[in-house]
């Protein structure tokens, strides 16, 4: 497995070693010892799934006071995958990173607590599966406006408008939301 920090250093694209001949493929998407052994020590309490078409703009998502470290991957299709730092005392308040995310290249990324997360669905049929170190909470949650000029986020729309939930499309924008010590 190969653990390489992104631009903002918390947040981890992880490649694991990838088992392959005319069958198909085999490889590990969590051993708690090789993750320990690479720096990341995490308990996980509720894994997670969703399905999403073509241009659905999922957060940007995160949980005040419990909040959730995510461990994600994607098992049919791709998304652009995005994580914003929340914590204030964090010389990278507000910037964002972003990778893309498939089936075919299999790479997963840590997102720790503090940081917001979202993505946009590449393609119809997206699957994204991510485990939490802590139990959804709903009086907890908050998004973050996907928009946000003062981030800017450089969504791969491609001429997509974005489809988005009712609680994504009232989210503050960073300097009105909530965030992180």
């Amino acid at each position: 497995m190969k653990v390489t920090a992104t631009a903002l250093p918390e947040v981890k694209l992880i490649e694991p070693r990838v088992f392959g001949d005319d069958r198909g493929f085999f490889y590990e998407s969590w051993n708690a010892r090789a993750f320990a052994d690479a720096g990341l020590d995490l308990d996980f309490v509720q894994d997670n799934h969703s399905r999403s078409a073509r241009g659905v703009l999922r957060g940007l998502h995160y949980q005040v006071n419990r909040p959730q470290g995510k461990l994600v991957r994607v098992t049919s299709g791709a998304v652009f995958d995005v994580a914003v730092d929340l914590r204030r005392s964090s010389p990278r308040f507000g910037r964002w990173v972003g990778v893309e995310l498939s089936a075919q290249n299999k790479h997963m990324l840590w997102i720790p607590p503090g940081f917001a997360h979202g993505f946009l669905s590449l393609q119809d049929g997206t699957e994204f599966l991510y485990k939490c170190t802590d139990f959804y909470s709903p009086e907890d949650d908050r998004s973050l406006l996907w928009s946000d000029p003062a981030i800017g986020i450089d969504w791969p729309l491609d001429g997509l408008s974005p489809w988005l939930s009712p609680k994504d499309q009232a989210a503050p924008a960073l300097a009105q939301a909530d965030s992180y010590a």
